[in-house]
């Protein structure tokens, strides 16, 4: 008798019958309904927007082209970030200001909401506290909403360039992302460090991914001269931001970025008298 095996029939994928699968199709399903805590009442930030406005204005500063800086806030101050002098984006981090472990979501603040933030919505903390850490209430660019290829302002899709990924794509070290100059920017004003420093909410930026392929792009910003976001703070804050090295974003990382086509950015915050 024969101790060999018989041959085991081939995988139904690897003959020459092979047929393709056919897959079900189902309408899309919205995963997380919006929570009460999400759904804000316009109005009610709007008067908070005109009290904060009509108020004290407590702090100006620019951050300079390829760099960061840091500020505070008290729940209730208005932030308003303006492009400074020329087209811009910019990488936000937010950190409770009594408790740098509590620091923005951004996986869970673009479950609660979308992609891209919109007026009224809201950024979200880390678990286990997941509460809302500010109220974004204005937006001169409102108008752009999801261009003809799903591109959009304003993303919380999650991470700031950095130059690991730099030399993951061009084998050369580097020193100058918005990654490192949050690190910076938060070490040497606060005493934090680089693992305090979280995925960021994207202002001013047009990206989305591409339909075929699903990969991240990004669209020259159509930020210019004069656009501004607002956001109210919902709980007293610390905030960082990075006037980011890619500029108005025309350029792809790794390629060389010239320093004319970056810009600062102003910060303003407004208090209730």
């Amino acid at each position: 008798m024969s101790n060999s095996k018989p041959a085991e029939a081939p995988a139904p994928w690897c003959g020459r019958d092979f047929k393709p699968r056919v897959y079900a199709k189902h309408p899309p399903i919205i995963c997380y309904d919006k929570p009460e805590a999400s759904i804000v009442s316009k109005d009610e930030y709007d008067d908070k927007r005109y009290q904060a406005l009509t108020g004290e204005l407590i702090q100006t500063l620019v951050v300079p082209k390829r760099e960061a800086r840091t500020w505070t806030m008290q729940t209730g101050d208005l932030c308003r970030i303006t492009v400074h002098e020329g087209s811009q984006v910019g990488d936000v981090n937010f950190w409770n200001l009594e408790n740098t472990q509590e620091r923005f979501y951004s996986g869970k603040t673009r479950q609660l909401h979308g992609a891209h933030l919109k007026t009224y919505d809201r950024l979200w903390s880390c678990l286990p506290y997941l509460r809302p850490m500010a109220t974004f209430v204005f937006d001169t660019l409102a108008g752009y909403g999801i261009d003809e290829d799903g591109g959009a302002l304003h993303d919380v899709i999650g991470t700031r360039c950095d130059d690991y990924t730099y030399k993951l794509i061009t084998g050369k070290d580097r020193v100058g992302s918005c990654h490192s100059s949050l690190v910076k920017a938060v070490v040497e004003e606060r005493g934090l460090t680089e693992q305090d420093v979280h995925d960021v909410w994207n202002i001013f930026m047009c990206t989305g991914f591409t339909k075929e392929t699903q990969q991240y792009f990004c669209k020259p910003s159509p930020a210019i001269k004069g656009d501004f976001i607002e956001f109210v703070a919902d709980m007293n804050l610390l905030v960082a931001l990075s006037a980011c090295p890619q500029g108005d974003v025309s350029i792809p990382v790794g390629a060389e970025v010239p320093d004319e086509k970056c810009h600062p950015l102003k910060v303003e915050v407004f208090r209730k008298k």
